[in-house]
């Protein structure tokens, strides 16, 4: 048998084994686990191939186990139910976990992207209450005025714990009665001739055309707001062509995302953040779990 194991072992790739064993094939097995069967094999090679060994005779009806296999069995058993006794545990401290985070995101994330998140992690943690702070200041952890802050730039006080979790797609948009009005951009520079809507004192638009070879000024904008709710609403009003994250466009089927395979924006990283000292505290970690889990999904 192969000694690679010693170093680590998937336990993916057991459970699969399982299954196959337990249903005789591998459409069976994939019913239970609700996988594909391509994976399910694939799995099942990847176990054989780190044991050393054949697990299962390839039929015409189906999967028969070897004497290996069915020797393997019953600590596969075993490592089943230390799998799920583990995942019960986390469960159950989950479920007990109780008390009150404060959470704080940048506006745009805490108005569209934070409330169907803490909507789940109600239901999943029901002893928690949550208070959300709409903040670009990431100060309000070294004053612990906020638990846990989900972040567009990497905190560098050595006091706090960063973790990235994903990354936020940006665009151009603008509204359909609008682009009725104006026209659809076909070509980068045909921005140039639209109404645009962009910051006040902040930079990173100008820079963005700069880097793109067109150079302006803040006079190109028609609207100028550094509130980004307020940019987002000028575009759902019709009033120009804005930029925002693409979480920001989903739902507004009214909301056209421009030119979507020219211009291409640098995604900007998505952190989650928590004070050293505090990260241990049961709730705030089963809320920060929570979060380093569900969030990713909601930037896909």
């Amino acid at each position: 048998m192969n000694n690679s194991l010693q170093t680590g072992f998937d336990w993916s790739l057991v459970r699969s084994f399982l299954a196959a064993l337990d249903q005789g094939s591998l459409l069976g097995a994939s019913r239970v686990l609700r996988a594909s069967q391509p994976t399910l094999g694939r799995h099942i090679a990847a176990l054989e191939s780190q044991l050393g060994v054949v697990l299962f005779e390839r039929t015409g009806r189906g999967l028969v186990p070897t004497r290996t296999a069915l020797q393997l069995a019953e600590a596969a058993r075993g490592m089943e139910s230390g799998a799920l006794l583990l995942a019960r545990t986390v469960s159950g401290a989950q479920t007990r976990a109780s008390g009150t985070v404060r959470i704080t995101a940048s506006v745009p994330a805490a108005v569209q992207l934070m409330p169907p998140v803490l909507a789940r992690l109600r239901q999943a943690l029901p002893g928690l209450q949550v208070e959300l702070v709409s903040s670009n200041q990431v100060s309000n952890l070294l004053r612990r005025e906020a638990d846990i802050a989900v972040r567009m730039v990497r905190p560098d006080q050595a006091s706090l714990v960063a973790r990235k979790i994903g990354t936020v797609a940006l665009g151009a948009y603008a509204h359909r009665s609008y682009l009725a009005r104006r026209g659809t951009p076909r070509q980068l520079a045909d921005l140039l001739q639209h109404e645009l809507i962009g910051s006040d004192t902040d930079n990173a638009i100008l820079q963005g055309f700069e880097a793109l070879g067109y150079p302006v000024t803040r006079e190109a904008f028609a609207l100028r707001s550094d509130d980004l709710l307020v940019q987002w609403q000028a575009v759902r009003a019709g009033l120009g062509v804005g930029f925002a994250a693409d979480y920001m466009g989903r739902g507004e089927p009214d909301v056209v995302r421009l030119l979507p395979g020219l211009l291409k924006i640098p995604p900007l990283p998505m952190w989650l953040a928590v004070h050293r000292e505090i990260r241990t505290n049961r709730h705030i970690r089963a809320a920060y779990d929570f979060l380093a889990e569900a969030l990713p999904r909601e930037l896909l």
